[in-house]
């Protein structure tokens, strides 16, 4: 646990040494804010008092600004060939991984965090479901978590922080958006089988307040995968 915890400290470190950091959270909070304030679809718009905007906002920038925070995880020191250097210390694949997997999540829950004005300011405002309102932070925990083992296990296959990013990204788009549409045009076990596979289906149950046993399976299931695919490549890059 203490290495796991010195990967982390260490990645959480450089976020921040590279600015990639500061850039994430001033962006997502400017992002959000805008977003779920004064544009479109804003609280005021919707004349309740409800964080729905902003879950929604966030749903979406998190995808798109995850990928670039997870592509040089490992593609950066394949380039450089620090991934050898890092492999050869007394550390396991695992623990390398963890310790890179929990410092972009980190990094989205010091994000997440810092958005806590917005639930203050709404819950002064009027009467607010505030079970609805953990649940919709949980669930973009663990969107952010299973979208950050995709991240990490694409950099870690290639060399090129550009393909990274782009190769998490077309695999995102899977569940984000493609296998909810294609659910809708089929039916019985196929269409119920695509429609587990979209994130956006297992998203919304629980930003509604309902934590389901099957949405809690489907994102660690989704975790656990793209975790344990990053250890084997790592595994077959030490052999």
């Amino acid at each position: 646990m203490r290495q796991i915890w010195t990967i982390t400290k260490r990645e959480l470190q450089s976020f921040f040494d590279s600015l990639m950091a500061y850039i994430m959270l001033i962006a997502f909070l400017g992002f959000t804010g805008f977003f779920t304030w004064l544009y479109g679809s804003d609280i005021f718009f919707v004349k309740q008092a409800s964080l729905s905007a902003f879950f929604s906002i966030a749903y979406w920038t998190l995808f798109f600004f995850i990928p670039a925070m997870t592509m040089r995880q490992l593609a950066e020191e394949n380039r450089s060939g620090t991934i050898e250097l890092l492999l050869t210390k007394p550390v396991s694949d695992w623990q390398v991984v963890l310790g890179k997997f929990l410092a972009t999540l980190l990094l989205i829950v010091i994000a997440l965090v810092l958005t806590l004005p917005y639930y203050i300011t709404v819950a002064s405002l009027g009467p607010i479901d505030h079970g609805a309102v953990l649940t919709g932070y949980l669930g973009l925990i663990l969107m952010s978590a299973a979208y950050i083992s995709i991240g990490i296990f694409t950099s870690s296959v290639s060399n090129n922080q550009i393909v990274s990013y782009l190769l998490a990204l077309f695999i995102g788009i899977f569940f984000q958006i493609i296998f909810s549409m294609l659910s809708s045009n089929f039916g019985g076990f196929i269409g119920e089988a695509l429609n587990f596979l979209s994130v956006s289906s297992h998203f919304d149950s629980i930003s509604r307040g309902v934590v389901d046993t099957k949405d809690l399976l489907f994102f660690l299931s989704l975790i656990f995968l793209g975790l344990i695919l990053t250890e084997a490549n790592l595994a077959g890059k030490r052999n």
